[in-house]
C-alpha cells in the first residue's frame, strides 16, 4: 500500500507545471530536528490518525495527515491547511514513519509549489523513537500541545507530564 501512496505523490509531481529555481529540502537527522524545534520551527506530521495512535506523535507537532486510510488524498485542502502553518517562505519540517512520504512531499511542495524552506526529518518517527526522543501520547479531540510526553530510559517507559500540561485544570 505505502508503495502506491509513493507512486501516486510520484506521478503528482511529474504532472506539475513549470517548474521554477527553488531552494533544494534540506533532509534533517533527530539532532537537527530538535534543534528547529527549541527554535519554534513547525513540525508537521502527516501520518494517519491510526499511526499516531500507535506510536504517539512529537510533542507540540501539528498534525495534517496526506493520505487518509484508503490512501486518497486532497492536495488542495492539505497545501491551504499547510499554509495557514507554514507559508512558503517559512521553515517547518515534515515528519512520517520512516521518511518516504516526506521525502516525495517536501520534494513536491519545493519544486512545484514554490515553497523554499522544506525540512524532511530523514528517517521520521520510527528512528526519533529508536533513538529514544520523546513522544506524546496522541488523544483524538485534544491539543495535542498539552499531550503527555513519554520517554524510554533502559527499556522501561516512564510517562512524563509536558510543562504545557502541567498548567491544565
Amino acid at each position: 500500500m505505502q508503495i502506491f501512496k509513493s507512486f501516486g505523490l510520484a506521478i503528482l509531481i511529474g504532472f506539475g507545471t513549470a517548474v521554477t529555481v527553488q531552494a533544494e529540502v534540506t533532509h534533517i537527522d533527530n539532532e537537527k530536528t530538535s534543534e528547529l524545534l527549541d527554535q519554534g520551527i513547525p513540525l508537521i506530521d502527516v501520518r494517519m490518525k491510526s499511526e499516531w495512535q500507535q506510536t504517539g506523535i512529537v510533542e507540540g507537532s501539528h498534525l495534517l495527515t496526506f493520505f487518509d486510510e484508503k490512501g486518497n488524498y486532497d492536495l488542495k485542502k492539505w497545501v491551504a491547511d499547510l499554509e495557514k502553518i507554514a507559508g512558503k517562505d517559512k521553515p517547518f519540517m515534515l515528519i512520517c514513519a520512516v521518511g518516504g512520504r516526506t521525502g516525495n512531499i517536501s520534494q513536491f511542495l519545493d519544486k512545484k509549489l514554490g515553497f523554499k524552506q522544506v525540512h524532511n526529518v530523514e528517517k521520521g518517527i520510527v528512528h526519533w523513537i529508536a533513538s529514544d526522543k520523546p513522544v506524546a501520547t496522541y488523544v483524538e479531540g485534544k491539543d495535542q500541545s498539552s499531550a503527555t510526553s513519554t520517554m524510554k530510559n533502559d527499556g522501561e517507559t516512564i510517562a512524563k507530564a509536558s510543562e504545557k500540561a502541567s498548567g491544565e485544570n
